[in-house]
């Protein structure tokens, strides 16, 4: 029979609504029983593109031996961190602290009232060296909580007291230039010259670094930053973490070169990299980076976008129970489609040889010159065979936060590419965003098959603000404004703390966790309060809302000089202090959109790397909602730019060669 996961809307946990394991959903009915029956807790954690929570799952959760020790012994708990992001950062922080590391899948012993006594991450079915066995785990679990109480309270205790300190030492301080010359330094001694990308492997795209770097080059034109940005860049999308058949990214490559992924997709990785690589191409107009922002977005619309307008969350790693198998090949499964001749070419081009690069089949990456022009002469064909393979499983939750990010890479690539359809892609998830996904002004965290849950955290707020922010200077709507306003003052109400000068994950009038969580750190997705303060600084100051940017001004005097010495984990934090340091370009043109001038105007700004930018049109003088507008009229019926830095202005002008001649001394690319 199935579990209570049956009656769940997330795609993890249905996964496991038949196990013969009793799970609970995180929530009030599970931690009721626990403190009525004084039983302990057993927490597991995972995401539906796991490939160890999948094993975990097959060799014990199926298991109904397991599952009896399970049932009869603890208050099982089932948490899909996606879904629950501040579960899964509280008991991470946990695990991490008794075990000096952690991943998922996630398994945590928690006391009745949901403090963590005794972590890991993946146990197998049978001990192995320096691993114990699931059942040899639940039996001493058990028998410590029943025998040793005291030593269990004791130890609970301590793990509590450490939650509820802050997660890192804060080093309080001015705020200078100083601080973006030190983060620069660290980078470039942690950079790998042999295969771009930072550390060895495993090895994970870090696009916000990217970004550190390349606002580097432009703050400073210091060449070898740009060099390790754009080295990144190529070493990847050479690679096989980039799916060099169909676009996108996989989550990270298990080796220090990039050749073999971690074969799930995630919409978030997809997002920032595209950005990246957007990034890339105006800085060095190397149509490579082009290319791959076109078919990394091809890549989402064709597969992680729900009818609505609405982006999925992730592909799985596996198909058919092996991981990878949908995008691998063999020399003769290339002929098969393509014929002897060219077959066999394709295959000398991308690697693919009968011994294989990858457990004896073969991931596609270019090895010769021209192997991508030979791919796209296949492309179609050799996609068309792909497409009759077995799919890898999706994960259909639409992530208001990680929609966010895709919105904002959407609407960038419009604007920069001059992108119509792009455009259209946007302005669908934005209103789909806002119309399922909001609630009394604030973002809820995920939407699955027309059911809404649970209220969202700060990153989705933020994130969201952050998608309307680009889509405004994509289309120059200010609606959309007006709903970022709307979204900005939920944000500020609902996370911000003035006690302590930083924001929370969790809304002020959720009380449903141990501690309040309140992790200042980019990860693999930018932290909320990175995104918060980046949104308030850019659009305080578009929309002249000086309270927003003092706001994010005390968090970088928080953050800022912890984040110099440890720029891997403050990418975008640090974009946002470049911006807060630098003076931004503002560019206000009065004209129509989709009119001869403005648009030649507007080709002028596509092609320049400008990350501090502010972008404002309008027909019209109206600085009632955009002060950037204030008092600025059109020269002779034509479409006008107003070029502004700071507090100094250039002659207003018509003809776009000015313009460009202005934006020279502005612009790295």
């Amino acid at each position: 029979m199935p579990n209570r996961l049956a009656e769940e809307t997330s795609p993890y946990l249905l996964e496991h609504a038949n196990n013969p394991v009793d799970w609970y959903p995180w929530g009030d009915e599970a931690l009721n029983r626990a403190r009525q029956e004084n039983k302990p807790i057993l927490l597991s954690v995972g995401y539906s593109a796991c490939h160890w929570c999948h094993v975990m799952a097959r060799e014990s959760f199926e298991d109904a031996a397991v599952a009896a020790l399970i049932n009869q012994a603890f208050v099982p708990i089932k948490v899909d961190r996606e879904e629950r992001p501040d579960v899964d950062q509280v008991y991470m922080r946990a695990v991490q602290a008794m075990t000096g590391s952690g991943g998922w899948p996630m398994t945590v012993f928690l006391m009745p009232d949901a403090t963590p006594f005794f972590a890991g991450t993946y146990f197998p079915p049978a001990d192995h060296p320096g691993m114990p066995s699931f059942r040899r785990v639940l039996a001493a679990v058990e028998n410590a909580f029943r025998a040793r109480p005291q030593d269990v309270a004791e130890t609970a205790g301590q793990v509590r007291a450490f939650l509820e300190r802050p997660a890192i030492p804060l080093a309080t301080g001015a705020l200078s230039p100083a601080l973006l010359d030190e983060a620069y330094a660290r980078l470039a001694t942690d950079y790998d010259r042999q295969f771009g990308g930072f550390g060895g492997a495993p090895k994970f795209p870090q696009p916000m670094l990217i970004d550190v770097l390349f606002r580097s080059h432009a703050r400073t034109r210091t060449q070898p930053a740009l060099e390790m940005g754009v080295g990144t860049l190529r070493a990847m999308a050479a690679g096989g973490m980039y799916d060099q058949l169909g676009g996108g990214f996989h989550r990270y490559s298990v080796d220090q070169h990039w050749l073999v992924p971690h074969f799930e997709k995630m919409l978030y990785d997809n997002a920032l990299l595209a950005r990246a690589y957007l990034d890339g191409w105006q800085l060095t107009k190397d149509s490579d980076f082009r290319r791959v922002v076109e078919a990394t977005l091809d890549f989402v619309r064709r597969e992680m976008l729900s009818e609505g307008g609405g982006f999925y969350s992730s592909l799985d790693a596996d198909s058919e129970g092996e991981e990878g198998k949908f995008y691998v090949w063999t020399p003769a499964e290339l002929k098969a489609v393509l014929g002897d001749e060219l077959g066999e070419r394709l295959a000398r081009a991308l690697d693919v040889t009968e011994a294989g690069n990858f457990e004896g089949q073969n991931i596609l990456h270019p090895v010769e010159p021209g192997a991508m022009q030979l791919l796209a002469e296949a492309r179609d064909r050799l996609l068309t065979a792909r497409e009759r393979r077995v799919r890898p499983h999706r994960d259909e939750k639409i992530i208001a936060g990680w929609n966010g990010l895709m919105l904002r890479a959407f609407a960038e690539a419009a604007r920069v590419l001059d992108r119509h359809d792009l455009l259209r892609v946007a302005e669908t998830n934005a209103a789909f965003l806002l119309s399922q996904l909001r609630k009394d002004g604030r973002m809820q965290r995920s939407y699955t098959a027309g059911r809404v849950q649970p209220a969202g955290f700060l990153e989705d707020q933020a994130a969201v603000v952050d998608g309307l922010l680009s889509l405004y200077e994509a289309s120059f709507d200010a609606g959309w404004l007006d709903e970022l306003r709307t979204l900005v003052a939920e944000m500020i109400r609902a996370f911000w703390d003035e006690a302590t000068g930083l924001f929370f994950d969790t809304p002020a009038d959720d009380h449903g966790l141990l501690v309040r969580p309140q992790d200042v750190t980019d990860n693999a997705v930018p932290s909320g309060t990175s995104i918060a303060v980046d949104v308030l600084l850019r659009a305080g100051r578009l929309l002249g809302e000086e309270s927003w940017i003092a706001i994010a001004h005390r968090v970088l005097e928080r953050l800022a000089p912890t984040a110099a010495k440890a720029p891997q984990a403050f990418g975008r934090l640090l974009a946002a202090l470049d911006f807060q340091l630098g003076r931004a370009v503002e560019l206000a043109i009065i004209g129509r959109p989709g009119d001869g001038d403005t648009e030649r105007l507007l080709a002028v700004t596509r092609a320049r790397y400008l990350p501090n930018r502010l972008l404002a049109l309008a027909p019209n003088a109206d600085g009632s909602a955009i002060p950037l507008l204030a008092d600025r009229h059109a020269i002779g019926g034509h479409a006008t730019a107003y070029l502004c830095e700071g507090f100094v202005c250039q002659a207003p002008t018509t003809i776009p060669g000015e313009l460009e001649r202005q934006l020279e001394r502005f612009s790295a690319s």
